[in-house]
């Protein structure tokens, strides 16, 4: 393609663009600000499109300028120009901030479920308890004394078998037959299976 007079070809510019990003890569200041002015629209552009943000796409692209500064001995002509090149990785960088904001935003969503606390209505709660203290109150007065006093002893007083015969001065083997008996008719009273 013939350019105008004044004007270089398309092939012109990536010729130019590809030389000076070679002397890029050897540290050449005046070649990055001559590879910035010609890039860093495009590059911008691209980041726009993808992420419809322009404060993160402005982020994108001068990471993107800034990564071209540091890898620019990477770029390979053979594998495509030196356009295709910065703004290959310029899609590839919104695509990647995209995608982090959205993982970001989905922990942040499962937090907030997890932190959803279920309706939880104290007067129920305390006249349902205050029922279910009543019905064991009421299946316990239904016990033989002997049964109510081992059962409330290891179950109300925390004792063990062992402790609960001492107290009652009964042998091991009555206070279990006692607390198993008292037990099956609290199962029984209760309605437990």
């Amino acid at each position: 393609m013939l350019g105008r007079a004044g004007s270089r070809t398309a092939s012109e510019e990536q010729a130019t663009l590809e030389a000076q990003l070679h002397r890029v890569a050897l540290g050449d200041r005046d070649a990055f600000d001559a590879v910035y002015e010609q890039l860093a629209g495009p590059v911008l552009g691209v980041a726009r499109r993808v992420l419809r943000d322009p404060a993160q796409a402005e982020e994108v692209a001068q990471e993107v300028l800034v990564e071209i500064w540091r890898t620019a001995s990477r770029f390979d002509a053979h594998r495509g120009s030196a356009r295709a090149w910065a703004l290959t990785m310029a899609h590839a960088r919104a695509v990647d901030r995209v995608r982090s904001a959205d993982a970001s935003a989905r922990r942040e969503a499962r937090a907030a479920e997890l932190m959803v606390v279920p309706p939880f209505d104290e007067v129920v709660e305390a006249v349902e308890a205050r029922l279910d203290r009543e019905r064991v109150r009421r299946c316990l007065e239904g016990l033989t004394e002997l049964q109510r006093e081992s059962v409330t002893l290891a179950y109300y007083g925390g004792y063990t078998y062992s402790q609960v015969a001492h107290l009652l001065s009964s042998p091991l083997g009555t206070v279990k037959t006692r607390l198993r008996d008292g037990l099956a008719r609290l199962r029984d009273c209760l309605g437990v299976g």
